[in-house]
């Protein structure tokens, strides 16, 4: 069986996990990894390499299409936010070539991309999200605030504003934001991993301790049984395909757990939720063999802490 990672780029700890689920389950999968950089270091750690345009080329989805009907892949898996939208979209364009990608529907990939619908639909299923304005003019949920783009990834271009002038300043330079009540307070991100119908294998919340650029630096593994219950709730109505993560805050004050985002993917920390012991790759690939599985409760250990550094590899 084949599978094909896009935009693997930095990647390359959720590519070792899947390599490392291979050899230790003696499973017959090849690995191939599309990047539009030949430098891109993830794919030194694939079995096979592929060059594809930018996501935004109107070349994209038909060399992806190409590359999978000559290399009769069997499932891709997209790894960074901008891919998520388009191969949503052409999700059935490539099943017909016989690659199934794992992904959730385009209406539900939709609500993730656009965090003013994000917490729109947070609240409409009963989880607390913060209120969002598009307009700097018009928000009066005091101070301090913080704005961010509608759509944006990796906490670019977000910040905290704790002055209306402060704010105006911000909303010059952030395209098409939205601005929300800064909340304080302890940040979750929970890993969860579910069949291609939606049902749960693994909920895994852990503490983001340090974090960097957007990216978790130092992690804390916490079953946190009332966050576990909360995530439950949005499954059964998301009914997501394969990995999502999703992102809260526990309020300093009152307790309560705010929710954030929802990224429909593996995010960068899931390998460390994998090490764990909630080992996704492993499950990915048994679904992708036909297995049936069932949730697994707790199955990474409870206040295991890991801390990443930078590697390097030749790449020319």
């Amino acid at each position: 069986m084949k599978i094909l990672f896009t935009s693997v780029g930095r990647r390359v700890e959720l590519i070792e996990a899947f390599r490392y689920a291979v050899k230790n389950n003696r499973m017959f999968f090849q690995i191939y990894g599309a990047d539009m950089d030949v430098t891109a270091p993830a794919l030194k750690y694939c079995d096979h390499v592929v060059i594809v345009p930018p996501i935004k080329s109107k070349e994209y989805i038909p060399t992806l299409l190409k590359i999978c009907e000559d290399r009769k892949i069997d499932a891709l898996i997209p790894t960074i936010d901008t891919d998520l939208q388009i191969l949503s979209e052409n999700k059935e364009l490539l099943k017909q070539s016989g690659t199934r990608v794992v992904i959730s529907s385009p209406d539900k990939i939709r609500i993730c991309r656009d965090k003013r619908l994000t917490s729109d639909y947070f609240n409409s299923i009963g989880l607390k999200s913060p209120q969002s304005v598009d307009d700097y003019k018009k928000y009066d949920g005091g101070f301090p605030a913080f704005i961010k783009p509608k759509d944006g990834s990796s906490s670019i271009l977000a910040f905290k504003a704790n002055t209306m002038e402060e704010l105006k300043v911000y909303a010059e330079q952030v395209p098409n934001y939205i601005i929300q009540p800064f909340i304080s307070g302890t940040e979750y991100t929970v890993d969860v991993l579910c069949d291609f119908e939606g049902n749960p294998i693994y909920i895994t919340p852990r503490i983001r301790v340090a974090v960097r650029a957007g990216e978790v630096l130092k992690t804390e593994i916490r079953q946190d049984k009332k966050i576990i219950e909360e995530v439950k709730k949005l499954l059964l109505d998301y009914k997501p395909c394969g990995a999502i993560t999703l992102q809260l805050i526990r309020q300093q004050e009152t307790g309560e757990d705010i929710y954030i985002e929802i990224n429909p993917r593996f995010g960068g920390g899931a390998p460390l939720s994998i090490k764990a012991g909630a080992d996704s790759a492993e499950a990915l690939l048994r679904l992708l063999n036909g297995e049936k599985l069932t949730y697994q409760d707790a199955a990474a250990e409870d206040g295991a802490i890991y801390s990443r550094f930078e590697q390097s590899i030749k790449v020319k």
